[in-house]
């Protein structure tokens, strides 16, 4: 297992393009990262929250012993003033990253994902074979006072062996990139409700 060193949001460009991920810490205001993960709390009290599916289009399924999140995707239109804040920032990073390496992202779409103690998300890749429409994949921790042995890390396989891997706690206010086509990763089973937003930019269809 190999250490994540944190960048700085300035560096966030240069880390993807030497590394193809960042990790960075504090990437928004605890108030807001606190607000947000009162509302994931709430929509999952409130039954708002559905259980994941893997796939997609006519492979589209449930699998819970794949994937064992319950998710709510956001819509900017109707954002709470936190979600706003996050859609400010992911946006003016999506700029930046443009300006910097031309990735063509064009959009933005992500979901709050809440995994209940000893869920979990198996290896896999987030692009599609037949769809290449994602190209960066984020995650934003929305967990405080995370500890090492609450487990729920997020394993980041920097290449196709087991062996040469990532491991990255969901601390509240880490935010993760990586390249979706090019990084297998997995979610392990945590001892405690592991709260996140999960988003994809992506470049026009």
């Amino acid at each position: 297992m190999m250490r994540a060193d944190s960048t700085s949001s300035k560096s966030i460009p240069d880390a993807i393009e030497q590394s193809g991920y960042a990790l960075v810490q504090s990437f928004l205001d605890p108030a807001v990262v606190a607000a947000l993960a009162q509302a994931c709390r709430d929509d999952n009290a409130t039954g708002k929250l559905s259980s994941a599916a893997i796939g997609h289009g006519d492979a589209r399924r449930l699998r819970s012993d794949i994937r064992g999140d319950r998710t709510r995707w956001f819509d900017e239109a109707e954002s709470t003033l936190a979600q706003s804040s996050y859609w400010t920032a992911m946006h003016s990073l999506r700029v930046r990253l443009n300006r910097r390496l031309m990735l063509g992202l064009d959009e933005l779409e992500a979901h709050y994902a809440l995994y209940a103690p000893g869920a979990r998300y198996a290896r896999h890749r987030d692009a599609f074979c037949d769809d290449d429409a994602r190209v960066l994949s984020s995650v934003l921790y929305l967990n405080s006072e995370w500890r090492t042995d609450d487990g729920g890390a997020l394993r980041l396989y920097l290449t196709d062996s087991v062996e040469k891997y990532l491991d990255i706690y969901p601390e509240a206010g880490t935010l993760v990139l990586f390249l979706s086509a090019d990084f297998e990763h997995e979610v392990l089973p945590a001892t405690r409700d592991r709260l996140s937003i999960a988003g994809w930019f992506r470049r026009r269809a």
